[in-house]
């Protein structure tokens, strides 16, 4: 984040904190560690790294209907420079009423917001930039800067953003695991003459009709994901971003015992995998059942089944073009809130499969434990996930609540 956006939170801060009534500090510390079993791809990378997380929340209330939220974010990586790097998550006022028979908020700063009904990846979610650096599946999210007004009463929920300014993607290090063999610039080109202070629009309308929850989304603006131009020999690859339109749906129907879940776009204005625009549609359709009291005892199985199919097809910018994703979860729903889960990715266009588990467990009120595993069963050279081939990985993470 810039100067000018960590300047803009402590001005929100001080205007919230004069008069504050309420004053309230949470948060989480975590240490992590990663194994990587296999010998390395590229040069300079290790086979372990070390890691401390820091993600403080400060609440103020300065009064009826008015708050503000601020979530720092600070991470150390041992191995890689480039992911070691802080943001600001949340930076924002909130101002809330009534307004007739409906009722208003208005968040102004950074914020992050969520779209979408799918597990493994969600089409529709497009207002803030994922932190790719973080993890390869769990993509938590840079802060957005936006004005975001919410209007909802029993005809549904209604939400627009101005959104002006936009966060470029950050990629890992020369050092890090899970890198592209190109190098990537850190600067980047933009479709727009005004580059990153391009003013985005987006709407979303949400609803829940009988058995069915549905959202309608509309985006105007800078892509969140970049194409790669074809570089200049001996060159880094330097991120482009064009000026897009997206429009989405994501419906969740539910049933006894079946939920299914759909997302799907249409967007143009992007480039594919060869560097030309095309207009295309995606889709995510999903199932889910929960399985309780498993074979008599207190654990309850939960399995869904995705499949993510992108119309280019071999012309797509996403690993997801045309895949299958299964995955079961394990609630022993004891004290400790103990969940296994484990799910298999399967490409079906190429011998490409994934395999990821994690065993999460609360040690204490304060200490929670996360064990994860990642394993690159197979990888086709075909595949746009294949540089990450050798980067099977354990990892171990200890947080602190408070």
């Amino acid at each position: 984040m810039r100067p000018g956006g960590a300047m803009a939170a402590v001005l929100l801060l001080a205007a919230a904190g004069a008069e504050a009534q309420t004053i309230d500090l949470s948060g989480e510390i975590s240490l992590q560690a990663r194994w990587y079993p296999e010998s390395p791809a590229f040069a300079d990378q290790r086979s372990g790294t070390g890691g401390l997380v820091v993600e403080p929340t400060l609440y103020a209330e300065a009064g009826p209907g008015t708050s503000f939220t601020l979530t720092p974010f600070y991470r150390f990586d041992s191995a890689d420079p480039e992911r070691t790097h802080g943001d600001l998550r949340e930076a924002y006022l909130l101002t809330f009423g009534e307004w007739g028979e409906d009722s208003w908020e208005l968040r102004l700063g950074l914020d992050s917001v969520f779209w979408g009904v799918a597990e493994l990846n969600n089409l529709v979610d497009i207002v803030n930039q994922p932190d790719l650096i973080e993890h390869p599946r769990d993509r938590p999210k840079l802060g957005q800067p936006m004005a975001h007004l919410t209007v909802s009463g029993g005809w549904g929920i209604a939400e627009a953003f101005v959104l002006p300014y936009h966060r470029k993607r950050a990629f890992p290090g020369g050092k890090g695991r899970h890198r592209s063999r190109f190098r990537i610039d850190d600067d980047a080109s933009y479709e727009s003459g005004a580059e990153e202070r391009h003013v985005d629009f987006a709407f979303r309308y949400g609803n829940a009709v009988g058995l069915l929850d549905f959202g309608l989304s509309a985006f105007a603006g800078t892509s969140r994901e970049p194409s790669f131009p074809a570089p200049t020999a001996g060159k880094p690859l330097v991120p482009h971003y064009e000026q897009i339109r997206q429009y989405g749906i994501d419906a969740q129907l539910t049933t006894d015992p079946w939920l299914y879940k759909l997302e799907a776009i249409h967007r143009s204005g992007g480039r594919n995998l060869r560097g030309r625009e095309e207009d295309y549609g995606a889709f995510i359709f999903g199932m889910e059942r929960p399985f309780e009291a498993l074979l008599g005892s207190r654990a309850d199985l939960t399995f869904l089944a995705e499949w993510h199919h992108d119309r280019r097809g071999g012309r797509a910018t996403s690993a997801l073009a045309n895949d299958v994703f299964v995955m079961g979860v394990l609630a022993f729903n004891d004290v400790q809130g103990t969940e296994l889960a484990a799910g298999l990715l399967g490409d079906l266009r190429h011998d490409t499969r994934v395999l990821n588990m994690e065993l999460k467990r609360r040690l204490s009120n304060s200490w929670s434990m996360r064990l994860e595993g990642i394993a690159n069963l197979s990888a086709d050279p075909k595949d746009l996930t294949y540089d990450g081939r050798r980067d099977s990985f354990l990892g171990v993470e200890f947080s602190f609540s408070f």
